[in-house]
């Protein structure tokens, strides 16, 4: 069986992510191919945990919310694939920011 990523409900502190690409041209006109690519360093919030537990076990409610665009450590998160696309689970504690629009 597998999942669909409407079904997928990280756990705790946890995050499913959907990383963004970046350009894959310069503006010089090279065209940079996958293997050189960095890793993609902002994502899109697809889904949320319910928070960490505090040292008195209540739930320390999350920063973040699905539909955030946020930036995370460069080799946070956990890789996983879903109907095709690569998304990360990746922990609250790894977020550096949201991005604001």
């Amino acid at each position: 069986m597998t999942a669909s990523i409407n079904k997928i409900k990280p756990l705790a502190d946890y995050l499913l992510v959907e990383p963004l690409q970046g350009e894959t041209k310069l503006p010089s006109g090279i065209v940079i191919p996958d293997t050189a690519k960095e890793k993609p360093q902002e994502g899109k919030v697809l889904a949320t945990g319910s928070g960490k537990r505090d040292d008195g076990g209540n739930i320390v409610p999350m920063n973040v919310k699905a539909g955030d665009i946020v930036m995370f450590k460069k080799w946070g998160g956990i890789e996983i694939k879903i109907e095709g696309k690569e998304l990360l689970l990746v922990k609250e504690e790894d977020i550096l920011a949201i991005i604001e629009s």
